[in-house]
């Protein structure tokens, strides 16, 4: 078992229980007791834990944060339409043997879908997705290491290093709280953390946007339009923004509700 694995284990486990004593820990890892005392230690200095008498207990801060994000099953349902629209046209840009990225989020989810019967390579840390794919299709799914946030479906590590640091892909493919003239707008800190982390492996960003996102108001901006390639929206949108995005040099495409081929690409 690698380090940071053993780290997850061990904050996932003192989480449930509160507190663990080194002997509990050194049968759940199978490790010796010099590499518990280095892990401890470390884990000690990050903030995350703190010895007791005989074991180690969580610190209060770090205990799962509640995520200011609508939960999954909710939004999920909200515009499904449209969202299931934008899916579509998502998922009609990736070919077989490509590497691509799918954050976690309820527009997103549709995609997978429309890739039941491609041969991808997909990280992605939507544990939904995940499952989804994984139960319907042949591709292979990649995972970051990291806490499943069971309300929203979000797989979010407290590491800088997991395992998205060994993937690079053609695209990622993002849902998002909101989208304006200043970029891509997130609503929660840790969300936004996790999303920036994904942008730095994909050459190209694609955002799923239906028109709702014009309308929402967020405080935190993700990355700037000048980082998104291609932006998926729908017929609702605002025209005004639509123009000001192409002329900042993002491509714009306009998916129609039930229909498999009927949409407009504006360059």
């Amino acid at each position: 078992m690698h380090e940071r694995e053993r780290w997850q284990l061990i904050l996932t486990h003192i989480r449930s229980r509160g507190v663990m004593r080194l002997r509990e820990l050194g049968a759940m890892t199978g490790a010796s007791p010099a590499t518990l005392r280095r892990d401890v230690t470390k884990l000690e200095e990050l903030g995350q834990i703190r010895r007791i008498h005989g074991g180690i207990e969580v610190v209060e801060s770090f205990q799962q944060s509640h995520l200011s994000a609508r939960p999954f099953g909710i939004a999920q349902g909200m515009n499904s339409a449209k969202k299931r629209a934008l899916a579509r046209e998502a998922a009609n840009m990736c070919r077989d043997g490509e590497s691509i990225i799918i954050n976690a989020g309820s527009t997103t989810w549709y995609m997978a879908e429309y890739l039941r019967e491609r041969r991808l390579q997909i990280l992605t840390n939507s544990f939904p997705i995940a499952q989804e794919l994984i139960g319907t299709s042949g591709n292979r799914i990649v995972l970051p290491g990291g806490e499943v946030y069971r309300e929203q479906g979000i797989i979010l590590s407290p590491f800088d290093e997991d395992a998205i640091q060994h993937f690079t892909a053609s695209r990622m493919f993002m849902s998002c709280h909101a989208i304006s003239q200043m970029g891509v707008i997130e609503g929660d800190p840790l969300i936004a953390r996790a999303e920036a982390k994904l942008l730095t492996r994909a050459e190209q960003l694609v955002v799923l946007a239906d028109s709702t996102k014009f309308e929402t108001r967020g405080s935190m901006v993700l990355c700037q339009l000048s980082q998104v390639h291609t932006l998926i929206t729908d017929e609702d949108a605002p025209p005004a923004m639509l123009d000001m995005m192409r002329g900042r040099g993002v491509n714009v495409v306009i998916a129609r509700d039930g229909s498999e081929a009927n949409s407009r690409t504006a360059a």
